[in-house]
């Protein structure tokens, strides 16, 4: 039986198992519509349809599906400026790992090349951000080129694939033959690690005396959590994870030293300094870990275990490379390790611990720690927290204490304004039992703010939590600490930006936008908090109500991040205080 490309389209992604698709229509996919129509109107249809309100937030949108669940996320975009809109969000999950894949419509192959209406070189433009990407020439390919699109999305190391239909492949008919496995002679992942290697490292580990565990995003994508804490408990050594593992290791667990780098806690970052050998598992060594790199872990030697063997010795030589999934390799490494006691070493980055702890003033103004502080106490740290971009994001890292794997989402590596609020819709959809907040700022909150109507319409009761400081806060404190107050276009309530004489000045009655004006007037409940004593039974009223709930916390304008790092230096030239 012949089927038309939008028909072969559906029944690939019925196979692939796919639950939500996420995207706008437009003139390049109107057939591809025509028969997502029929497929979400069956009395059992497996398969859900979320209309967004940007290119960007269905990007997103599968992005924080994927990363919550560990699936593949899917989302759709007409040609030329549709397909365009997805760039950010692909080189989002491009950065950080996540399993997508996005479909575009494109011109009529007869048309490319020729500047036809909504024409764009999708392929050429989101080459550099997608794992790989495909431009369907013939109907008879697409089938195989969509299960293709799957398999590399989610094998080895993640990451977005992208897949351009032209209208006319659309429309074409051919018999529909699914490729139940799939070979690709230039891709073939390892994931069993070299036993030789393993071994090696193995026997580093149990020479060290001052061994320090670095985790990255790895540990999560590879479901390896407990196969970490099996490993640290033997080796009864110090766990610090980056901003992409946060949730992989136990929060309360006493080898926790918590987050390194430019943010990172002040005993992660000594520990690296003093440490004599790093086991990174899954993490890239990324500059705002690694500080100056000419001055990183000057004492240690270096064991890298990742699948993806490109980004093994890419920043920082190592000593001991392990290639494989990072499951299979600690299963089999505890195996060959011993089990220790580093009882000094722990002793001394305790007493870093005790002098420099994570913290911030306490006193009756309402500061955005406070906020964050609240929201896990509350919670148990059992929600599901996606993070902004900027202050926001690192005070969130710092203060949200999740339980659990894929419960702290984040963009790590492009460091996306505007990707929370839309990737926690996306986590919320895969997720309907669990509590899903975002933490926002005002300036990165407005930057997909429309997504209001998707998650209002579709009834997906994210909580939105703005910690508004009336500025771009990041970018402010720089300006603050390395440009002496000179506040160039950072304020969000002036037309032309203020001056350092100004930081003092009391924020005017009137506020662009009222985000409780806002929220309502997209069928969203508002609620605004001057006062610290008012966070905690608005947060707890807040996350009670069954609908989408937008709280705008009126916090410090002037509070900074802490730790600091500065850029190029070391991670041992840490700014602790500006007192």
């Amino acid at each position: 039986m012949l089927k038309t490309g939008s028909e072969i389209f559906i029944e690939c992604l019925l196979r692939e198992k796919v639950e939500v698709l996420f995207g706008i229509p437009g003139g390049s996919v109107i057939p591809i519509f025509d028969k997502i129509y029929d497929a979400v109107s069956e009395a059992n249809s497996k398969i859900r349809f979320v209309l967004t309100r940007h290119e960007q937030g269905a990007g997103h949108m599968a992005d924080g599906y994927a990363r919550s669940t560990g699936k593949v996320g899917v989302c759709i975009a007409t040609s030329g400026p549709g397909a365009a809109n997805l760039t950010t969000a692909l080189a989002t999950a491009h950065m950080d790992s996540i399993p997508l894949v996005a479909f575009t419509g494109q011109v009529a192959t007869s048309l490319i090349g020729n500047d036809a209406f909504q024409e764009a070189d999708t392929t050429g433009i989101t080459r550099s951000v997608t794992k790989h990407n495909f431009l369907v020439k013939d109907v008879k390919e697409l089938a195989k080129t969509i299960r293709e699109a799957f398999y590399i999305a989610k094998t080895g190391r993640p990451g977005p694939v992208l897949v351009d239909i032209p209208v006319d492949i659309q429309r074409a008919e051919c018999e529909f033959i699914w490729p139940e496995k799939i070979e690709i002679r230039s891709y073939n992942p390892v994931y069993e690690g070299h036993i030789g290697q393993i071994k090696k490292a193995a026997d580093l580990i149990n020479l060290s005396k001052q061994p320090l565990l670095y985790v990255g995003g790895g540990v999560i994508s590879s479901n390896s959590s407990s196969e970490l804490l099996s490993i640290a408990e033997k080796i009864h050594t110090p766990v610090t994870t980056t901003l992409m593992a946060i949730g992989s290791f136990p929060p309360d667990h006493p080898l926790n030293i918590f987050m390194p780098g430019m943010h990172g806690n002040y005993a992660a970052n000594l520990s690296f300094q003093n440490c004599d050998l790093i086991i990174a598992i899954g993490a890239r060594f990324d500059d705002r870990v690694t500080g100056k790199l000419s001055a990183f872990a000057p004492k240690a030697k270096i064991i890298h275990i990742d699948i993806d063997p490109t980004s093994i010795s890419k920043n920082v030589s190592v000593d001991v490379p392990v290639v494989g999934d990072a499951k299979k390799i600690l299963t089999e490494l505890i195996k060959h390790l011993k089990k220790k006691n580093n009882r000094d070493w722990l002793k001394k980055i305790s007493e870093w611990q005790r002098v420099n702890p994570f913290t911030y003033k306490k006193d009756n103004k309402l500061r955005p720690q406070y906020v964050i502080e609240k929201i896990s106490e509350i919670t148990k740290g059992e929600a599901i927290v996606v993070t902004e971009v900027g202050q926001n994001q690192m005070w969130s890292a710092q203060f949200y204490k999740p339980k659990f794997p894929r419960h702290f989402l984040s963009s790590g590596g492009l460091g996306t304004m505007g990707y929370g609020f839309p990737a926690a819709i996306g986590a919320k959809i895969a997720n309907p039992k669990k509590t899903v907040i975002d933490i926002a700022g005002d300036g990165s909150i407005q930057m997909n703010i429309q997504e209001l109507a998707t998650a209002v319409l579709n009834n997906i009761n994210v909580k939105i939590v703005i910690l508004d400081n009336a500025c771009l806060g990041m970018v402010r404190q720089w300006q603050e600490l390395f440009y002496k107050r000179r506040y160039s276009a950072v304020c969000l309530t002036k037309p032309n930006g203020c001056l350092a004489s100004d930081a003092s000045a009391k924020r005017p009655t009137w506020m662009v936008p009222d985000f409780v004006k806002l929220a309502e007037s997209y069928g969203a409940i508002g609620i605004r908090v001057s006062k610290k004593e008012d966070v905690e039974n608005t947060l707890i009223k807040a996350l009670k109500i069954d609908r989408v709930v937008v709280m705008d916390f009126i916090v410090e304008e002037e509070e900074n991040v802490l730790p600091m790092v500065p850029a190029g230096k070391a991670l041992d030239e840490i700014i602790t205080s500006l007192a």
